[in-house]
């Protein structure tokens, strides 16, 4: 069993139950114990480790807000954000894989899903099925809502056809949150989500990515070609896909928080045990005012990240307006986990430029979290506009 190293700065608990305290330790276990031995060989293949799923499901890390009756753990949100913190700190593209499943796929089903659909995907979604989450297309990203995606009802069923791009689980996934415009006239307002099982005719997985960061976390493309979707896997209302989406997305956001920091937290661990071993000029580079001052600065700017994602957490378990904090959790987050990786880079010197130490991935993992779920950009926007209304 392999030794267990807990985060060097220490973390607020506060404000966390027993059982949610409990509950981050067993997952930072886990991540040490199960995650960590093989995150350079996922990074190396492109893939997640396939046994590593099922113990996912079996931690309850798939389920975490599903309400007991339907077999999920029925927690707080802020378990969720916990968990993704933890599991990145070792490894964000894990981080990225649970996230998904709880803030997009989930909990776009526990807000919108009839009660059909939460019976028949939820229980399953906390068991044993992985999903996935397509809105963005070659065209559209920040544009999220221009969309090429078609959909046209036949009888019972509606017929889907389009492409989607950039879709995290897509390889893992047996059901696909899939938007599509229904009336392409009426622009946004045509915009529906569909429940798209990976076994119905006409659906298919395309393309993976090869990317920079994040590798092990699949990307993918998805094929739609005279997809049939029952009638009955509309999720939310016909023509409120635009709303599912936006609602969905700003929960998204703290997920993604979440992971930065856990990103960025690995990092400091890192780099705070390196410079402790490093020797120059006879004694270890922790002793040099210059490096302590760094360290320094970066611990603060990730505690102030921290403290957002986690107030917009608390926000959202409240019932209290947190779009803004969502959006400011993610902005603050992403961009002090590029700027921390890139600086526990340069205190690594020359090796932290190569894969013998774990910085260089870090400092990879991190630039998807500037574009992703919204590019930092659409955040300010979102931020401004928001607070000048």
């Amino acid at each position: 069993m392999a030794t267990i190293t807990p985060p060097m700065v220490p973390m607020p608990l506060t404000a966390f139950s027993e059982e949610e305290q409990m509950f981050r330790d067993a997952v930072r276990a886990f991540a040490e114990e199960e995650v960590r031995p093989l995150v350079l060989r996922m990074d190396r293949d492109g893939e997640i480790e396939r046994s590593l799923i099922p113990k996912f499901f079996e931690l309850g890390l798939m389920g975490m807000e599903v309400p007991e009756e339907l077999g999920g753990a029925g927690a707080r949100f802020i378990t969720i954000v916990l968990a993704v913190e933890e599991l990145s700190r070792v490894d964000p593209s894990v981080g990225v894989f649970v996230d998904v499943q709880n803030t997009l796929v989930n909990n776009a089903i526990l807000r919108w899903g009839t009660d059909d659909l939460k019976a028949r995907y939820l229980p399953r979604l906390a068991r044993d099925l992985v999903g996935a989450y397509a809105l963005s297309e070659a065209g559209s990203g920040s544009d999220a809502f221009s969309l090429s995606a078609r959909a046209v009802r036949d009888g019972d069923d509606w017929v889907l056809d389009g492409r989607k791009m950039w879709t995290t689980n897509g390889a893992e996934a047996g059901v696909y949150i899939v938007f599509a415009n229904v009336e392409p006239g009426s622009g946004y307002r045509g915009i529906t989500a569909f429940m798209v099982e990976r076994e119905f005719p006409g659906f298919a997985v395309g393309k993976k990515e090869d990317k920079l960061g994040i590798r092990a976390s699949s990307t993918t493309e998805l094929i739609l070609e005279g997809c049939r979707v029952p009638a009955d896997n509309v999720l939310g209302q016909v023509g409120q896909g635009y709303r599912v989406a936006i609602e969905t997305l700003n929960e998204g956001r703290i997920g993604i928080g979440a992971q930065m920091v856990g990103l960025a937290q690995g990092a400091l661990d890192a780099t705070m045990r390196y410079v402790r071993e490093r020797q120059q000029f006879g004694r270890p580079v922790a002793e040099f005012q210059g490096v302590q001052f760094q360290i320094a600065e970066m611990a603060t700017r990730l505690e102030a990240a921290r403290l957002l994602v986690y107030n917009a957490a608390r926000l959202k378990d409240a019932g209290l307006p947190f779009v803004v904090p969502a959006a400011m959790a993610k902005l603050f987050a992403s961009e002090e986990a590029e700027a921390i990786a890139s600086r526990c880079i340069d205190l690594h010197g020359g090796y932290g430029f190569t894969r013998e130490y774990p910085v260089e991935k870090y400092y990879r993992d991190a630039k998807i979290g500037t574009i992703y779920e919204g590019t930092s950009n659409m955040q300010l926007q979102t931020i401004a506009k928001l607070l000048l209304r």
